[in-house]
Order: C-alpha cells, then sequence, then structure tokens
C-alpha cells in the first residue's frame, strides 16, 4: 500500500519501511498459506497491506501496532470483529495474555523493523511453546544469520539460540523497492517452525544459553580462552570439544554437550 497525504507520517524510530508491492504480498500470504480457523497474529501492520490481504483469507486476525496515529489508521480500515488490535511494544508482547492458547498454536507473521528484529526474535523464542509457525520479512543479512550452517561467515548467536529449539529456512528475497521508503539493504521471507523437542532440553537451557553468550562475545577467541571462569580445566575434553577450537565452529549439540558438563559438574 502506497503512501499518500493522508498517510500518518514515517517515524524512524520505529524502523517504518512499508511492504507496498502486490507481487510480493500475494508470495508472503501463499508461503503462509492460511486457513480457516488458524490463529493468526501480524506484529507490526503499519498501513495495512498484508493484513488486508491475510483477511482475505481468514476471517479473524491479531495484531500488534506500536506506531498509535498507524493503529488509529487500522481501526478505520478494518472492522473490530475482523482485526483484534493491540497497541504497544511487540517486545512487551506476552502471548498468554492474548487468551487462552489456539490449538496447533500462534501463526504469527510480520514485516519487522530492522532496528528490532534480532531482540524480538528471542523474545518470541521464550515463548516457542505458545506458537505453531513464524513467518517475517527481515534483513537479508538477519535471515542468512538465522539459517547459517557452521563455521561460516555469519553463524553466530542468533543462530545457535534459534537452532536449539527452532528450524529456519529462508524463502525468498524481496528488493528495497518493495517498500516505502526503500530501505538501504535487502529483504527476505524466513519460515520458523518450532521443534516438538527442542534440541536442548529445559534443564540444561540456561547453561547452554550462558555458554552461547559468552563464547559469540569474543568470537575470535579460542573456547579455551572465551569461556575461560565460566569453565573449568577439561570441561571442554569432558564435552568432546577442541579447546582449540572458536565458536563458529561449534554446532549446537557441541554446545549442549558442554552444557550438560557444567550442569552436572
Amino acid at each position: 500500500m502506497r503512501a499518500d497525504s493522508q498517510a500518518p507520517p514515517i517515524r524512524k524510530r520505529f524502523g517504518q519501511n512499508f511492504l507496498h508491492d502486490t507481487s510480493i504480498l500475494t508470495r508472503i500470504v501463499g508461503a503462509i498459506d492460511p486457513q480457516p480457523g488458524d490463529a493468526l497474529l501480524e506484529i507490526g501492520p503499519g498501513r495495512g497491506a498484508l493484513t488486508r490481504a491475510l483477511l482475505e483469507r481468514v476471517e479473524h486476525l491479531h495484531a500488534v501496532e506500536i506506531d498509535r496515529d498507524l493503529a488509529e489508521g487500522l481501526r478505520r480500515a478494518f472492522p473490530s470483529e475482523r482485526l483484534q488490535l493491540h497497541v504497544g511494544d511487540a517486545l512487551d508482547l506476552q502471548l498468554a495474555e492474548l487468551g487462552v492458547r489456539p490449538e496447533g498454536g500462534w501463526r504469527v507473521v510480520g514485516n519487522l523493523p530492522y532496528n528490532i528484529s534480532t531482540p524480538l526474535l528471542f523474545h518470541l523464542l521464550d515463548q516457542v511453546h505458545w506458537v505453531r509457525d513464524m513467518h517475517f520479512l527481515l534483513q537479508r543479512e538477519v535471515v542468512e544469520r538465522m539459517t547459517a550452517e557452521p563455521g561460516s561467515k555469519r553463524y553466530g548467536r542468533l543462530t545457535v539460540m534459534l537452532a536449539a529449539r527452532a528450524d529456519a529456512r529462508a524463502l525468498f528475497g524481496v528488493p528495497p523497492g518493495a517498500f516505502h521508503p526503500p530501505p538501504k539493504v535487502h529483504s527476505a521471507v524466513v519460515r520458523i517452525v518450532p521443534l516438538a523437542e527442542p534440541r536442548v532440553p529445559p534443564e540444561r537451557f540456561e547453561h547452554f544459553a550462558q555458554i552461547v553468550n559468552r563464547a559469540f562475545s569474543s568470537r575470535r577467541k579460542t573456547l579455551r580462552r572465551g569461556l575461560a571462569g565460566l569453565i573449568e580445566p577439561g570441561d571442554l575434553e569432558a564435552a568432546g570439544l577442541d579447546p582449540g577450537e572458536r565458536p563458529e565452529n561449534i554446532d549446537v549439540a557441541g554446545f549442549d554437550a558442554l552444557a550438560r558438563v557444567l550442569r552436572n559438574r
């Protein structure tokens, strides 16, 4: 949906880039493939272009919008019985507060602002047991980090923490011209599906997260040096890891093995 003279001003602090390309909107909705009865939650509906496309497939939609002017425009554009709007910051959103967990979980979608995409992903991952799947339009670099393989330049904390609880797949790219205003970066659509059984069990997750955060805060250091003070001599060998290895070469299972040693110490 293109901006016009009646549209609220674009607020840079919210990282607003509004998707208006109808062919991209069609591809996104096709990738989501919403079915009647699905519980859909859109984050950052903005001027409602994706909202409108989704409501052609489902009767009802929840949405979270931080910009009060945009929220008012959405209320005028869509009847409340079809769009249940929550005005506020998605980083404060608790899925449990939206009501009873829908059958199969929430299907979360959105064109996420680039400036909060990573913290918002972590916030949603903390509630992943409420989620069936997620489809997001993100900065392409973020999607590359989410789907990176061990040993690659993009592989890091986001990759590992996401892979511990979900599978992520890049679907297709989106050029800057699909937005108003055009961002300075390319974008991509990603699908995230929570695992029925997480790769890291809940009882070890706190230790796992602590190790991953520490390791990638000094990713150029070896595991021995980067994790010094957190682990004891011999912990890496006990986990089957090379102390001279760097964190970008360790997969989820390797970090989990070290978390197991740390928890059982």
